[in-house]
């Protein structure tokens, strides 16, 4: 297999802490996609939407968007129960994820890190606003649950990771939420994590007209 990813995006790391914890091996593209490597033809033919992550498969098929790639992994493991009520309660913090968690805290991240955030005060303050909400939703949720689906670490747990963990870099405290601090450290605990996260690098200034990844 072959990952198509960027390394300051946090929806990319949820594909490479998933391959890392199933020790699935994998070949590593990186693509900077504020150098326009995601508009390309080529690049456009595994994902018409020029995102990032895409997962190219053996069979040369191409898999896009993190969290489809999670599911497509996790089949036949722990981190993807076979019971349908069980999976399903796996999917609805994927969604949850990527329509409250990843537009809100991902956003309002990437527009402070890379300068953007003093441009539109009024749209950061909303992302703010609407992160500690869905950093709510986590927490009440941990608050009597060691892990966001069915009692055991999943894919929902990697996929809400990736933006939760980095909260405070929106600019949100994230010492008010405290169960979820404290599942951010039994995540961290499992076996075989990596968090290899980059920061934004210069390019990813105002200028460019890519979207974060």
């Amino acid at each position: 297999m072959r990952l198509f990813d960027y390394p300051a995006s946090a929806n990319c790391l949820k594909v490479r802490l998933l391959l890392a914890q199933l020790e699935l091996r994998y070949e590593r593209t990186e693509v900077d996609i504020f150098a326009g490597d995601t508009s390309r033809a080529g690049y456009l033919a595994l994902n018409p939407a020029g995102r990032t992550p895409v997962l190219e498969l053996d069979s040369g098929e191409a898999l896009a968007e993190s969290n489809a790639i999670l599911l497509y992994l996790a089949r036949g493991t722990p981190l993807l129960p076979d019971d349908p009520i069980e999976q399903a309660r796996v999917h609805q913090w994927l969604f949850f994820e990527q329509n409250l968690l990843e537009p809100n805290v991902g956003t309002a991240r990437f527009w402070r890190l890379t300068g953007r955030a003093e441009a539109r005060p009024e749209a950061f303050a909303r992302h703010l606003e609407a992160g500690r909400a869905a950093l709510g939703v986590l927490e009440r949720r941990l608050d009597a649950h060691p892990f966001l689906a069915n009692d055991r670490y999943s894919i929902a747990d990697v996929s809400c990771y990736a933006y939760a963990h980095v909260a405070h870099e929106a600019g949100i405290e994230t010492a008010e939420y405290p169960a979820l601090r404290a599942w951010l450290g039994r995540v961290e605990a499992q076996p075989l994590f990596v968090n290899d996260l980059e920061p934004y690098p210069p390019n990813a200034a105002p200028g460019s007209s890519s979207v974060h990844g």
